[in-house]
C-alpha cells in the first residue's frame, strides 16, 4: 500500500507536537517515496474542530502553496462529490478505496505527496 496513515492525537499531545509528528511523517512518506499520508488528528473534544485540526490544516495549506504537497482533503469533504478529493484521487487512484472514502469523517485529513 503506498499510503502511509500516522495519528496525530495519540497519547493526547500537545499541537506542537502533534505537527512536528505530521511533518516528519510527511518527510518519511516522501523519502519512501509512499503516494499519500492520512493524518488521524481528531476534531476536538467540543465537536466543532480542535487545536489540533486546525493547525494541521493551516500548515497543510501553506504546504501546498509552495509544492511540498500536491494536494490535501479534509475529511468532511473527502468524497466525490468534492472538487479537492476528485484532484487527489486522480493523482492516488488508491484513495478511493480507503474505509473513510465518503464516510464524513471530521477527524482525518489526506495529503497527496
Amino acid at each position: 500500500m503506498s499510503i502511509l496513515t500516522v495519528n496525530l492525537e495519540s497519547g493526547m499531545p500537545t499541537v506542537d507536537t502533534a505537527i512536528s509528528r505530521m511533518s516528519q511523517a510527511i518527510r518519511s512518506a516522501k523519502a519512501q517515496r509512499l503516494a499519500a499520508v492520512k493524518l488521524i488528528h481528531g476534531y476536538g473534544s467540543s465537536g466543532s474542530g480542535g487545536r489540533i485540526k486546525a493547525e494541521v490544516h493551516r500548515r497543510l495549506s501553506a504546504m501546498k502553496n509552495t509544492g511540498m504537497v500536491k494536494e490535501f482533503v479534509l475529511g468532511e469533504d473527502f468524497s466525490p462529490f468534492d472538487a479537492a478529493a476528485r484532484r487527489a484521487i486522480g493523482l492516488c487512484p488508491e484513495l478511493s478505496r480507503d474505509r473513510d472514502y465518503s464516510r464524513c469523517n471530521h477527524g482525518i485529513t489526506v495529503v497527496v505527496l
